[in-house]
């Protein structure tokens, strides 16, 4: 490079835990992110899987699994820049007769965009594992399309007519509920009552945190410099480190729910941010174990398996 620092092309959302790696306060070794402004992470999934855009991008967990399982040319660190709480993603319509979530057996219940969307996954988990709903005896309609082109969901995922909207079906009842949807109206409530306590008591109880994104970096990328996945693994660690001492000493704005969700989850268990395998382990190996059950993937794949050789042992 004639001296001159690589600069690696980048999507990801600014975060507080993000934030140091735009602004400077942290610049990794051995390179320079160069970030593209994505207003729709989303986007940058797709285009991550479908024509290889970015150096280094964000990407949902279970879009990154069946990515891997198709073979695509890039590989995570064990860095999970996105968690949410899950329970009170599933809305219900109120006229529907359900009265628990057993009662969505034998019903259609909308997923907003992919069957792989981890926020459905998630959502599917509770509802299989909390309430012992079986998954196969709900029809599962979907908004949109999969990130990962080659994938075919299971026969009970079907797609939304065209001209639908997920909101307005389930505002009519002609669904019964759905995931990962924003309905304001009297005629919907959350399928799980006092949802967010519900997510906590789950944290706290055993240890469930789910993990939305992690990151991935470009195979050609990692074999030709064998320090990349590491040196990228600190700067994401080094900009956390930052973030939780602000956050530690009352120096974050709590008006953003994820600062707010961190704040709580701080208090719990000393970290609302772990980055590694090995505090992470029991939930990774948790959304490998649902993505087969749930028909994202055909087999198991080892947790070690998924992550960048020289990050296995890191943690921070």
């Amino acid at each position: 490079m004639n001296g001159q620092t690589k600069r690696l092309k980048t999507a990801l959302v600014m975060r507080g835990h993000t934030e140091p790696l735009r602004d400077g306060d942290v610049q990794p070794r051995g390179f320079a992110f160069d970030f593209e402004d994505v207003s729709v992470i989303v986007k940058a999934f797709r285009r991550m899987v479908r024509s290889l855009d970015f150096d280094i991008s964000e990407m949902a967990m279970t879009t990154y699994l069946c990515a891997r399982a198709f073979g695509k040319p890039f590989t995570a660190i064990p860095v999970f820049p996105m968690r949410a709480l899950h329970h009170g993603a599933i809305l219900v319509n109120r006229n529907s007769g359900v009265e628990r979530p057993k009662d969505l057996e034998g019903k259609k219940v909308g997923v907003n965009r992919g069957y792989t969307v981890t926020t459905g996954l998630w959502a599917r988990a509770i509802l299989q594992h909390e309430h012992g709903v079986d998954l196969r005896k709900i029809t599962w309609v979907l908004s949109g399309d999969e990130h990962v082109a080659e994938y075919r969901p299971p026969p009970n995922v079907v797609p939304i007519e065209s001209g639908q909207s997920l909101e307005a079906m389930l505002e009519s009842g002609e669904i019964t509920a759905a995931v990962g949807v924003q309905v304001d109206s009297t005629k919907v409530r959350p399928l799980i009552p006092n949802a967010t306590e519900a997510g906590f008591a789950a944290l706290r109880d055993r240890g469930f945190y789910p993990i939305n994104h992690t990151v991935v970096i470009n195979d050609d990328l990692l074999k030709g410099d064998p320090n990349l996945a590491r040196d990228a693994f600190d700067a994401f660690a080094e900009a956390k480190r930052i973030y939780l001492q602000r956050l530690k000493g009352g120096r974050v704005d709590l008006s953003s729910p994820n600062d707010q969700l961190f704040a709580r989850v701080m208090e719990i268990t000393g970290d609302p941010l772990p980055y590694g395998i090995e505090p992470n382990r029991t939930v990774l190996e948790g959304i490998i174990r649902y993505s087969v059950e749930q028909g994202i993937l055909s087999r198991p794949f080892a947790v070690e398996e998924l992550f960048a050789e020289t990050t296995r042992s890191l943690s921070a």
